[in-house]
């Protein structure tokens, strides 16, 4: 990916100077950048803004930039670079194992920054291939947000069950995909539960009460008789 392509690049610093410093440099060099200096705005940023690849600062205000690390992996692959100011070895094993792309400490070169950025980009392709955070049905008004863990109907958040969600993530991340009835009960209540359909069709009633226009005539979380479940955005 070229950087005349107006790459995106989410910066996650809570050190104000620091941030408009690297922001500055990336700028310069044709990058499109976003700041964020908390944990909270920066897991929201990036699955509205969806960038290309993130700098992400650990010792954040609100939360450890590792929770930020994990909300990202669980609905996208994009590069990641902690930059930190932690130099300890089992922090680093730590970030990588929780899926950073790479770790550069504080106070680094900038240069060196970017050349770790440019390379961490190469290692992706195309990025319009990621995963999208937010999946959306055709007529706009339900939202299933993968990175927020959140569904919302015209704009607002609904409130559904841990069971619900399960059942509603499962479906959205398989997005027009017929999915067996044993495949959702495994991944949602766990692998000695394939059998117990009846749960099944609780549960969907009760997804489709909450999210469905009209749950008589669901339009989104579709029945395939005898197989199993469809979510149609």
């Amino acid at each position: 990916m070229s950087e005349a392509a107006r790459t995106k690049i989410l910066l996650v610093e809570d050190d104000i100077p620091l941030a408009n410093a690297v922001r500055i440099s990336l700028v310069a060099r044709k990058y499109d950048v976003q700041v964020a200096t908390t944990a909270t705005a920066a897991t929201q940023l990036a699955s509205k803004w969806q960038p290309d690849a993130v700098l992400l600062d650990l010792g954040l205000p609100d939360m450890s930039g590792l929770e930020v690390l994990r909300s990202l992996r669980s609905w996208s692959s994009i590069p990641v670079i902690v930059v930190s100011a932690r130099h300890d070895q089992p922090g680093k094993i730590n970030a990588l194992d929780e899926g950073a792309d790479d770790y550069v400490t504080k106070p680094f070169a900038v240069g060196e920054l970017l050349a770790r950025l440019r390379a961490a980009l190469r290692r992706v392709p195309d990025s319009t291939q990621q995963e999208q955070p937010v999946v959306t049905t055709s007529d706009g008004r339900l939202e299933v947000d993968l990175a927020l863990s959140q569904a919302r109907v015209d704009g607002q958040p609904v409130h559904l069950t841990p069971r619900e969600w399960g059942i509603v993530e499962y479906l959205a991340r398989r997005k027009g995909q017929l999915v067996p009835k044993a495949d959702l009960l495994q991944a949602v209540w766990g692998p000695n539960y394939s059998r117990e359909t009846n749960y099944l069709r609780v549960f969907i009633s009760q997804v489709r009460q909450k999210l469905e226009r009209d749950p008589a005539a669901p339009q989104h979380f579709l029945t395939e008789l005898g197989v199993g479940y469809r979510f149609v955005p």
